[in-house]
C-alpha cells in the first residue's frame, strides 16, 4: 500500500480518502495560535485577516507530525509519499525530512517546489499515478520528472498585504492603489516573483491569460486548478467565463479552491490563480 502525505499548504480541504494525510500548518493571529483546516478554516482566516491591523504568522509543520504518520504507515506496512510546500518558502520540507531519518525506503519526501494550488495540482497527480497502478518507485519518479511543468500564475486585487510584510515599500503600494495596479505573480523555482503588473482587473486578466499562453497552454490530461483568495469566488467566476476559450473545448468542468493562510497571508483577499502542467515539455 501507499499513502501520500502532504502539507495543509496544499490547500486541501475536506479530504475523504483514506489514503491521503494532510497535515496542518500553524497560522497565529496575535495571541492566537490555529491549526490550518483544523480549527482555522478559510473563511474564517479571512475574516481574521480583514479584521486585523499585522499579519498573521505561518510556521512549518514540525517533524513530529510527520513522524506520528510515519510510524501509522510502518506499523501497516504502508509506504508514504510526501509532496511538501516548496523548501524556500517553508521549513517544512526540512521538517519531514528530519522525521524520516530513521525510516529508510520506507518514506520517499518530495518538495513541490510550489504552494497552494500549485501544489495541489501535484499531490492530485500522484493520487492519480497511485489509482492508475503504478508503484511506489514509479510515482516518485514522473512526480520529481513532471513537477518542473507545474506553472502557478495568479492576480493579485491589492498591494497592501505585500506592504504589510514588507515585501514593497509604503510609497509603491500607495501608488500602485492610485493607478488601479494588479500585479501578476507566480513561483519560479519555488520562489514568488513578479511577472507584471496591469493597470486595471481588465488588463490583468489578459496579462494572466497571456502567461497561460506563453507556457504552450495547459496540458488537460493532468490537474488542472483555479483559486481564489477572499470570502468570495465571485471575481474567480468572472475570470472563468471571460476566458472560457481557455478550456471550453477541452473538459466539462473545472476544479475551483480557495487558497488558506499560507499564501493568503502574503497576498489578501481578491487574488485568482491558475495552476496547471504546462503542454509543452
Amino acid at each position: 500500500m501507499i499513502w501520500i502525505v502532504t502539507d495543509s499548504a496544499s490547500d486541501i480541504v475536506d479530504n475523504e480518502r483514506n489514503d491521503l494525510a494532510v497535515l496542518p500548518i500553524n497560522i497565529t493571529f496575535g495571541d492566537e495560535e490555529f491549526q490550518d483546516g483544523v480549527n482555522l478554516t478559510h473563511r474564517m482566516f479571512y475574516e481574521k485577516l480583514v479584521e486585523s491591523d499585522e499579519l498573521p504568522v505561518t510556521s512549518q509543520v514540525p517533524p513530529f507530525a510527520f513522524e506520528e504518520v510515519y510510524r501509522k504507515a510502518k506499523a501497516k506496512g504502508v509506504r508514504a509519499i510526501v509532496i511538501t510546500i516548496s523548501s524556500k518558502l517553508s521549513g517544512t520540507f526540512q521538517s519531514a525530512n528530519i522525521a524520516a531519518e530513521k525510516y529508510g525506503d520506507t518514506v520517499k519526501v518530495i518538495d513541490s517546489e510550489n504552494a497552494s494550488i500549485g501544489q495541489r495540482a501535484l499531490v492530485e497527480y500522484a493520487l492519480r499515478l497511485k489509482d492508475g497502478g503504478l508503484s511506489f518507485e514509479e510515482i516518485v519518479e514522473k512526480l520529481e520528472n513532471d513537477k518542473s511543468r507545474i506553472r502557478l500564475v495568479a492576480l493579485l486585487d491589492t498591494l497592501e498585504y505585500l506592504k504589510k510584510g514588507g515585501r514593497i515599500s509604503k510609497t509603491a503600494a500607495l501608488a500602485g492603489s492610485l493607478l488601479s495596479i494588479k500585479p501578476v505573480i507566480a513561483i519560479q523555482n519555488g520562489e514568488v516573483v513578479v511577472l507584471g503588473k496591469a493597470r486595471g482587473s481588465k488588463q490583468g486578466n489578459n496579462l494572466l491569460a497571456e502567461q497561460i499562453r506563453q507556457v504552450g497552454g495547459i496540458d488537460f490530461k493532468k490537474p488542472f486548478v483555479l483559486g481564489y483568495t477572499g470570502l468570495s469566488d465571485a471575481t474567480l467566476q468572472k475570470y472563468i467565463k471571460d476566458n472560457e476559450a481557455l478550456w471550453k473545448d477541452s473538459v466539462e468542468s473545472l476544479d475551483t479552491a480557495s487558497v488558506g493562510g499560507t499564501i493568503g497571508t502574503h497576498i489578501g483577499p481578491g487574488a485568482i490563480g491558475a495552476a496547471f502542467f504546462s503542454a509543452a515539455d
